[in-house]
């Protein structure tokens, strides 16, 4: 790989939204055949960039070189003629047309009537070619997460892209999958594909790169070589302090009283097929019980029945002397139930609404928010501000819909909203997931807070890391069924991995 070797070139590029310039003078280059990763907390202007390159925005200043020929994109046409594929964070799938239509859907050779047959088997032996399993005949709704993102992939590559922009393409894979997705990577970069690659996961960054370009707060920091830096190095760079190696865990409180008391409880998913089978399990203040386990095995409809979201079809839950096994979702409230969903802006937050009709969706029927029948806007801004100032939360306008804010900021403002209050109960489901390195050292501070304060906290992660660093017990589940529980001093990864693939074994 030669230093003339340059398949995109971004000089000097500067991009201004109003009140804020989200790139100032940024420098980039990716090299043919390379994995080169970006990398910035949230805001930091990375997918600003990679917009702009894609041809959804268009620069304020600045040039574009692809394979050493000044271009000017102007659409995502004009970008995919270019070579310039992007797979988002967030699918752009139709979920009710097939594999197939959705990779060559918008396609401007195909005429009126495509020869669906032949176009089946393109997509097969393209999908053969990089190792990129996909049936194309089946529905998009059929489809695993992990199968969904490499019809994604497969739909740029089709279209001929041999530059290709990954946004976050491991926040919703499972650690097996992301091994398949960068043996994929690989495989593309052997065939002279260049990856530009979007990810928060430093150990991921440092497995998969070649190298890596910061960027902090809108402006160009450093390029480095991937074998010349540390994780350490690399997350100083980007947040611009020492990061905390170990979070420090305070004691939790000394009487541990049995908050929730879960007993043989059983529940359908969104198919009417057996989600949980007879799950049994005891949570106590100032306790984490992380919940391990691959994608789809249970946890979300756990999550889903304790927090009054999902009947169980038999079994008991106790929260405290009280049986909430058939409560509603307002009951639980007034009880002390909070809940944390890995959807923030689908089920925890609602989009177009502004962040203070946000923060008083659980207790807009209780004074000072709610005074009868009327809503005090004034209180409530009140409340948002003080939420703005203990979360660390970042809002440049109070009156713009929540989904326009960075990741980080809407699961801050989420937290914000569930723990006010103090409640007894919290249900965390991927707290840190797309999260940047600043954010989650955040939300993990916040968690523990709320342990030391004696709270009893389900947290739910399929970051193994995660769940040990936070956790003082870790129940693992399989198929719907706890396969085991493990005491802190007993905390093994391996252990662990095995009952995550279905290995029973005895409880500590």
């Amino acid at each position: 790989m030669t230093e003339n070797n340059i398949a995109v070139s971004m000089k000097d590029i500067t991009k201004r939204f109003p009140g804020i310039i989200a790139n100032n003078k940024v420098n980039f280059d990716v090299k043919t055949g390379e994995i080169h990763a970006l990398l910035g907390e949230n805001g930091a202007g990375k997918s600003t960039l990679m917009s702009i390159l894609a041809g959804l925005y268009q620069s304020d200043e600045g040039e574009i070189f692809i394979r050493g020929k000044k271009v000017r994109i102007r659409s995502p046409r004009e970008a995919i003629e270019l070579g310039i594929g992007m797979v988002h964070q967030h699918f752009m799938l139709v979920e009710t047309n097939s594999v197939t239509e959705n990779i060559v859907l918008g396609h401007k050779n195909l005429g009126f009537f495509p020869d669906m047959k032949k176009l089946n088997s393109e997509i097969m032996a393209l999908s053969e070619k990089y190792g990129l399993p996909v049936e194309p005949l089946a529905k998009i709704w059929q489809l695993s997460v992990g199968e969904q993102q490499r019809v994604e992939i497969l739909k740029v590559l089709y279209r001929g892209a041999t530059i290709l922009i990954m946004d976050e393409p491991t926040a919703v894979l499972t650690p097996q999958e992301s091994d398949e997705l960068f043996k994929t990577m690989k495989r593309m970069t052997k065939e002279g594909h260049s990856i530009i690659f979007i990810s928060h996961k430093l150990d991921e960054v440092m497995a998969i790169s070649d190298r890596i370009t910061i960027l902090r707060g809108g402006t160009f920091i450093s390029t480095v070589s991937t074998c010349s830096i540390d994780k350490k190095e690399l997350a100083k760079m980007m947040v611009g302090r020492d990061l905390l190696s170990v979070i420090e865990r305070p004691q939790g409180t000394a009487e541990q009283k049995e908050i929730l008391k879960v007993e043989n409880i059983s529940s359908l998913n969104d198919k009417g097929l057996e989600a949980l089978k007879n799950v049994t399990f005891s949570l106590y203040s100032g306790e984490i019980l992380g919940i391990a386990g691959v994608a789809g095995n249970g946890q979300s409809e756990m999550s889903e029945v304790l927090a009054g979201l999902r009947k169980v079809t038999s079994g008991t839950i106790h929260l405290g002397d009280h049986d909430i096994t058939i409560s509603s979702v307002k009951e639980l409230i007034d009880r002390g139930v909070s809940y944390v969903p890995a959807d923030r802006l689908g089920v925890g937050l609602v989009p177009n609404l502004d962040a203070c009709d946000n923060i008083i969706l659980k207790n807009y029927r209780k004074p000072p928010v709610g005074q009868g029948i009327f809503l005090s806007r004034p209180e409530m801004e009140v409340l948002l501000e003080k939420m703005i100032s203990d979360y660390e939360i970042k809002i440049p306008d109070r009156k713009a819909p929540v989904r326009l804010l960075s990741g980080g900021n809407l699961q801050k403002l989420l937290l914000a909203r569930e723990l006010e209050g103090d409640p007894k109960l919290i249900i965390t489901v991927y707290p840190s997931r797309g999260l940047d390195i600043g954010a989650t050292e955040f939300v993990h501070k916040v968690i523990l807070k709320q342990r030391e304060r004696g709270a009893a906290i389900l947290l739910v992660s399929e970051d193994l890391d995660e769940l040990i660093s936070l956790s003082d017990r870790i129940a693992v589940i399989y198929e719907g069924q706890i396969m085991g529980i493990l005491t802190r001093e007993h905390f093994n990864k391996e252990a662990i991995g095995l009952m995550m693939a279905g290995t029973e074994m005895c409880q500590h």
